[in-house]
Formats: C-alpha cells, structure tokens, sequence
C-alpha cells in the first residue's frame, strides 16, 4: 500500500491539532471528538504512518481539518501575515538604500543608505558552497534525535563536529539502534561523497535563481505557483510545500494554498527558499524581506513566513561585506513583528548564546524549551537554533555548521542555512577550509531545470548577474 507522506489526512490532523495550540487556537474539543472516534496521533518523525484508516475516519479527519481551520486565534493580531501589517507592526523596518544616499525628505528622517554594490562571485560562490557543504554535513543524521547525533559522532572522534560524518568505526549496535537517514547515506557520509548530492535545501536556492532570471525582482506569488508546476517535481516537495502543490493541482489559489488543510505552514520549508532573495538585495534587507514574503506566502503563514523574511535580511546584510553576523542578526530581527513568537525565540537564542561557553548546554536549553511542543522541522524552534549557532561561533564558517548541524531538529537545512551566511560573510571560497570543499567536486544533482552537474561557480556567476539587474 501506498501511503504518501505529509498529504494523508489522519496524518495532517494530528499536527493541526498541535499548530493550533501554538498559534492561539482552542482545539480541546475537536480533538475530543477525533479521541473518541479512535482517531490517531500524527507520526513523531516521519511523513506518513505506516497504516491507514477507515474511509470514516479519513472523511472524519477533513471535516475536523476544516473546523479547526476556523477557529479564532487570539494571536492574530500580534502575528499578522499582511505584509503591510508586518511593516506597520515593525517600528524599525529597515530603510532602502538609494544612490548616493539621497538626503531624507522631510528634516529629521534618516538618510538612506547609499546603494551596495552586489557581492563579487567569488563571495556568491562562497555562499553557495557553504550552504552545500552546512547541507551535506547534516543530511546523514536528518530526523535523528539529539542523543544519537553525539553518540555517532562521538563513537568516531569527530565530536565537536570537524568533518563530515562516518559509518567507519561506528559500533554496529549503536548504527542498529540509530540508523543513519536512509535516503541521505548513500551520498552523504564522508566515505560516500561524490559531488554535490540532490537536496530541496540546494533545488529551491536554484528555483529561486530560476524566478528571478524569468521574471525579476518584481516577481508575483503566482509566478512562484507557475514555476513549481513547470519545474518542480511533485515528489520533491515535502510537508507544506506538498501540501501547497497538492492545493494547487485542486484549483486553490494563492495565499489560500497555504492554509487550506496544511498544518505545515509555520514550519521551515519558506525559510529554506530565502537565500537567493538575500544574495541579490545586498544591503537592502528590506527588498529581500519583501521578495522572501511574496514567495513564502504561496506555502506558509506567520511565524512561517517570518523566519524567511528574517533569513533574506539576514544574508541581504551579510552581502554588504561590512557588517559582522551580530549585525546582520539584528538586522534581521528588524523584519519580524516584535512580539510574535519568532522574534522571542530569535532574543532568547541570542541570550543563551551570550551566556553558556559550551553550545551543548546552549542546545538543551532550546531543547528542554522548545521541543515538547514543537515538532522538529517547525521553524520557531529551528531559527532559534539557527541563530544560536551563527551568534555563539561569531560568524566563524566551521564553528557555524557543526554547532547548527550538532544542535538536532533539521539537521541539514540548518546547516545549509549556517553555511550560507558564514560562508557569505568568509568571502571567498578559500576561506571555506579544503576538506569541506573538495568532496563536492563543485558540482551538485539537481532535478530542477538544467542546472544537473552545475558548478557553483556557475551559479555564483549567475546569481552576480540577478544581484546587478536594474
């Protein structure tokens, strides 16, 4: 039997059960209902459980899926999706830049920025290779708990992090009790590495840069919506983005893809789409937070769309080449309505970063807090992570990865995020030491378009040319 991951609804009943309590829903009595119907938890870890249920139950899981849809939230209105209620609720909204910085025009505004030159290809390309190395680092022990990532990097010698992971020398009880991601360790463990493997960490940068070259800055969310059905093989979408795909082929239109029956929508798969938007709005976190909105708002919703918002103004900062991750953090922090949930796990990471000299006790910390009621790829729990790595390794391009790879939850999108904006900040991809580098070949598989066998210079040049579009 065929059970497909992240669409079967006796699946997406149970996470939506979850998301509502997280953003302000009142679920008790639907979810009473679905107890009492024998209705089942949602898988711990994996798309899909192993076996199906009644049509009754099936039928039964869309009608609660839709009632749950309606309930009222009573954080609506400090977690907006509106992007012009975002900016309204952000009194620090970063100002655009403008050429030569032309003077305010009203006495005692800001005088903007001047415009930022695009980051040279050898910074892009940097970029690139980071993400894919911080990627590649973590794809073997993706949807691994915490305990077991130490234990097989500790049974190697390879804990803190150095390099990439081995089965060589792994007691075989413990690779009994912890198997290594069985879609990822073919490719990905050290003595397995040739090139780049395929990951929706590296398809959507490319789809992404895809966007941009057919439509520009200017881009809409349709266009995103017309790209995927064009370019996107449906079997390489996961969790919300499946289901946004799936709305899509029923006639849904965006932003209404994101919410209807997807209990995915606050978790990370915007985030991972928003290092393009980043690389070419150097120094505009404003513009790249905007782009990473209109792309984000086709799958997720609020916190969801915010930890996207927040990563391209991250990296838009880092593209400048002047400012350290500290800066670019705060920068960051700016896009995010101020007392959403996402900005109070981004004050706390930067907290416990400042305060612990050992980033395990970093990690259990956000563990003990976040991950009881969080499932491991929602994105408040992951950006708190992310940028608890990037602040407690202050920017530096080994020390991000392993610390946002070490840290759990989703192992290789945080470390590809990591990468990229550590490897941004390096500038150039000698700085990336050799051994993370020269296993990938500078080549990556992709299905998307033509871009199977790219060189990551190629794709720094090409970004370079996006980055300076008028």
């Amino acid at each position: 039997m065929l059970r497909l991951t992240w669409v079967q609804p006796e699946d997406l009943l149970g996470h939506e059960l979850r998301q509502a309590r997280l953003d302000g829903r009142e679920p008790s009595a639907i979810e009473a209902r679905w107890r009492a119907a024998g209705g089942p938890d949602a898988p711990a870890r994996a798309g899909a459980s192993a076996h199906g249920v009644s049509r009754y139950l099936r039928l039964l899981a869309e009608d609660l899926l839709d009632e749950l849809a309606d309930l009222p939230s009573g954080l609506s209105h400090d977690e907006p999706t509106d992007l012009a209620r975002i900016k309204s609720l952000c009194t620090d909204w970063p100002s655009a830049p403008s050429e030569g910085g032309t003077p305010p025009a009203r006495a005692g505004d800001p005088t903007p920025a001047p415009a930022t030159p695009a980051p040279a290809p050898a910074a892009l390309e940097a970029a690139w290779l980071g993400r894919a190395i911080g990627c590649l680092l973590g794809k073997p022990v993706e949807k691994l708990p915490l305990d077991a990532i130490r234990a097989l990097a500790q049974s190697t010698g390879n804990w803190p992090l150095t390099t990439y992971f081995t089965a060589r020398g792994v007691p075989e009880d413990l690779l009994a009790a912890h198997p290594w991601n069985r879609r990822s360790a073919a490719t990905s463990l050290a003595e397995n590495i040739d090139g780049m493997p395929e990951d929706d960490d590296l398809d959507y940068p490319l789809l992404n840069l895809l966007l941009l070259r057919r439509h520009g800055k200017a881009f809409t969310t349709t266009d995103v919506a017309r790209l995927w059905l064009d370019e996107l093989p449906p079997g390489r979408t996961f969790t919300a983005e499946r289901v946004a795909y799936r709305n899509l082929l029923t006639g849904i239109e965006p932003p209404h893809t994101a919410r209807h029956r997807n209990p995915f929508r606050e978790w990370i798969g915007a985030s991972i789409r928003a290092d393009v938007h980043g690389w070419t709005n150097p120094g505009d976190p404003a513009a790249a937070a905007e782009q990473a909105h209109r792309d984000a708002v086709l799958t997720h919703t609020a916190n969801g769309v915010y930890a996207a918002m927040f990563t391209a103004a991250v990296i838009a900062t880092a593209a400048t080449g002047s400012h350290d991750v500290h800066a670019c953090l705060r920068t960051g922090r700016r896009v995010i309505p101020p007392r959403s949930r996402l900005a109070g796990a981004i004050d706390h990471a930067v907290r416990l970063a400042g305060s612990h000299e050992d980033f395990d006790d970093v990690v259990d910390e956000l563990h003990a807090r976040y991950t009881p009621a969080h499932h491991w790829v929602h994105a408040i729990p992951n950006t708190a992570l992310l940028t608890a790595a990037l602040t407690h390794a202050d920017g530096d391009f080994t020390g991000s990865i392993r610390r946002a790879v070490s840290g759990g939850l989703d192992t290789d999108s945080n470390g590809a995020t990591a990468g990229s904006v550590a490897g941004l900040l390096a500038g150039d991809p000698a700085a990336l030491p050799d051994h993370w580098r020269a296993p990938l070949k500078n080549r990556l598989a992709t299905t998307v378009a033509d871009f199977d066998g790219t060189g990551f210079d190629t794709l720094a040049h090409l970004t370079h040319l996006e980055a300076t579009r008028p």
